[in-house]
């Protein structure tokens, strides 16, 4: 037995197309400033390396901080149009969704101030020069891999907000339900082996962590692009022109 598609309003169509751009600029934002701009910058396991990468391609850099703080920005609207969407279905479930991602976007405007102070450890501030060139890189470097723990400890929310969304995907039957049960399995796959990875760090040799949160980037693209293209399914009421009460 399927749940019955909800009426879908004006408003909902819209938010439905701002969640499918703002989904897919999220997406191209972070491709870009972390495989693109920072990870070329990045010498894995020589601070001193990764330093001078850095203050001979500042401008780079400071790019990706740019970035990754857009991406923020651009989460921020994405919650918000996916809350107008979903909120008729489950007002508390949305709501728990929205403020679980909203948790994640918010650790990544932590990372953006975690790079300008491995920026600001690199410079030639006066009172830095009481450190050795050398410490003052170890610590620049301990600050860009802050970065990336950021992101692992909000992995679990932003799975868990998917998984919820996915669910509430399922019930409204806004979306073709095989794609919503693509989202349910692949976002609560990613929330074990978030809390897995972050319990024993060596789980990420058996199960590579691309593999953590890759099929459920998949779902969220693929969804993106049914959001902006394809819109919300309307009931058979909506087709006839009436509005459910």
């Amino acid at each position: 037995m399927t749940s019955p598609t909800l009426s879908v309003t004006t408003e909902q169509q819209r938010a439905a197309k701002v969640a499918g751009i703002s989904a897919l600029l999220a997406t191209a934002i972070v491709v870009v400033g972390n495989y693109v701009l920072l990870g070329p910058l990045l010498v894995s396991g020589k601070a001193a390396e990764t330093a001078q990468n850095i203050l001979a391609h500042e401008g780079t850099f400071r790019l990706t901080v740019v970035c990754f703080l857009l991406y923020s920005v651009v989460s921020v609207i994405l919650v918000s149009a996916l809350y107008v969407i979903l909120k008729p279905v489950n007002r508390g479930l949305a709501l728990v969704g929205a403020l679980s991602r909203l948790v994640f976007a918010l650790l990544w405007l932590l990372g953006t101030l975690q790079m300008l102070g491995a920026l600001r450890l690199l410079g030639h501030i006066g009172y830095l020069q009481v450190f050795e060139a050398d410490r003052l890189q170890a610590l620049a470097r301990v600050a860009i891999a802050g970065m990336f723990d950021n992101y692992y400890v909000g992995l679990p929310f932003f799975s868990l907000a998917l998984t919820i969304f996915s669910y509430l995907w399922l019930r409204s039957n806004y979306v073709p339900r095989l794609l919503a049960w693509f989202g349910i399995i692949s976002s609560a796959w990613c929330v074990v082996c978030a809390f897995v990875y972050l319990l024993f760090p060596g789980f990420a040799k058996p199960v590579d962590p691309y593999w953590f949160d890759s099929p459920m980037a998949i779902f969220e693209l693929v969804l993106s692009f049914w959001l902006l293209f394809k819109g919300l399914k309307s009931s058979p009421t909506d087709d006839a022109g009436l509005v459910r009460q």
